[in-house]
């Protein structure tokens, strides 16, 4: 197996291979990595077997805190190892050897991998989890996000059934709009500003980009009342996934029970289009390891579980160069 950097030639590869990877969502693509621009240095490789076919992808950049560490990826939720399936069992160890090898030959002196949560998987792929383990890598971090599984849907606390009555009687609008991400925006920047003293992630412009890249997977889904915006979510849609990448209220929306209306419909939607699961995205407080126990209880009570987006670290040694 050839390890061999990415560069702008291969952009055409790379995405031919993340669009049928049975573990890949466009999170993966290099349209979506790109519209970081510089703000990362890339580290992303290619896999090569002898016929000289790519074979797998690893989305990385260094860190941007740490020189000598790379991160499968800094600007994604998860990166990991993207295979034609091939790469399973003992060639999922070769993989993730040859790629450590060829990380460590650079200088870099630890890995850092982020998996893709397994409720993405199109079909059972966590050989890289188990690869990256046997060479050394040890979980450094696990955090949790609450998850729907749409075929057996857990009924709903009777909080939320109340809430979302209150909202259909003070008659709460649901739009799909494209263009009311500027006024969810608002919403967003207000309620992390109050409640956290926080900005999110993604700056406006940022995030209009996106949808711009993805208009069939990104999509913000909002609330109105008395014709104003008063909640909502950004999705991030997937072949299994429907994935709520923000969600807030202002305070009239808080006092109508907004995002009640705005998940429901979400769900629904979600069902509707067959996909498996709905998942809230992990809820963690100020401290960023911490979790934000209010916050998960609140998605949880729609029906939803438990689900752990993983981290390993592979420091990176000697014994790696002889792979």
């Amino acid at each position: 197996m050839r390890v061999v950097p990415f560069t702008a030639d291969h952009t055409d590869a790379w995405d031919r291979l993340v669009e049928t990877a049975p573990m890949a969502t466009f999170l993966h693509t290099r349209r979506f990595l790109s519209y970081h621009g510089d703000r990362f240095k890339d580290a992303s490789v290619l896999l090569f077997d002898e016929q000289k076919t790519a074979r797998g992808v690893l989305p990385a950049a260094l860190d941007p805190e740490n020189p000598v560490r790379v991160i499968s990826h800094p600007g994604a939720t998860y990166g990991g190892l993207v295979h034609d399936g091939r790469l399973n069992g003992q060639r999922a160890h070769e993989a993730m050897a040859a790629i450590c090898a060829n990380y460590a030959r650079q200088g870099i002196r630890a890995l850092l991998y982020k998996p893709v949560p397994y409720i993405y998987h199109r079909s059972p792929s966590a050989d890289d989890i188990w690869a990256i383990a046997e060479l050394g890598a040890k979980r450094v971090a696990g955090d949790l996000s609450c998850a729907i599984d749409l075929r057996g849907r857990r009924s709903p606390s009777q909080r939320r059934v109340r809430s979302l009555d209150r909202a259909q009687r003070n008659e709460v609008a649901v739009s799909d709009d494209p263009g009311s991400t500027p006024a969810f925006w608002a919403v967003l920047e207000s309620a992390l500003e109050r409640r956290h003293s926080a900005r999110p992630v993604h700056t406006l412009d940022e995030i209009e980009e996106l949808q711009s890249r993805f208009p069939d997977e990104i999509r913000p889904v909002v609330a109105v009342h008395r014709g104003n915006v008063v909640a909502g979510t950004v999705l991030f849609m997937t072949a299994r996934v429907w994935h709520t990448q923000y969600l807030a209220a202002s305070e009239e929306g808080m006092a109508v029970s907004a995002l009640d209306v705005v998940i429901e419909h979400c769900i629904e939607k979600a069902v509707a289009a067959g996909r498996r699961y709905f998942d809230f995205g992990i809820s963690v407080g100020a401290e960023r390891r911490r979790l934000n126990a209010g916050l998960y209880r609140f998605k949880a009570e729609f029906g939803g579980g438990g689900v752990v987006y993983e981290q390993y670290e592979h420091l990176l040694a000697s014994d790696d160069l002889s792979s």
